[in-house]
């Protein structure tokens, strides 16, 4: 088997077929023993790996935190053009 990099991706080569892996790094936490066995029973009930489902919640939780610091940004000039509920901006973008 031969590795060659091909710019940040690794390339492995198995008989002629070059598989590209991109580069993930290992992250280490502590959670209590009752949140270990939720994430083990959920992720087989959904027929995922542990890591697929960290990742997952990870990525939306840090969408979500993003979204809220940008609202939050935002409001003033929102409510300065009358738009002071949901409601508001549903109306005026339907």
């Amino acid at each position: 088997m031969a590795r060659r990099l091909i710019g940040f991706m690794s390339c492995l080569e198995v008989m002629g077929i070059c598989v590209t892996l991109s580069h993930m790094s290992t992250l280490t936490i502590r959670v209590p023993e009752s949140l270990k066995r939720d994430l083990k029973r959920f992720s087989k009930q959904h027929g995922q790996s542990a890591g697929d489902v960290v990742r997952e919640s990870l990525k939306r939780y840090l969408a979500v935190e993003q979204f809220q610091a940008l609202k939050k940004k935002t409001l003033p000039f929102a409510e300065a053009q009358g738009f002071l509920t949901d409601e508001d901006i549903f109306k005026a973008t339907s």
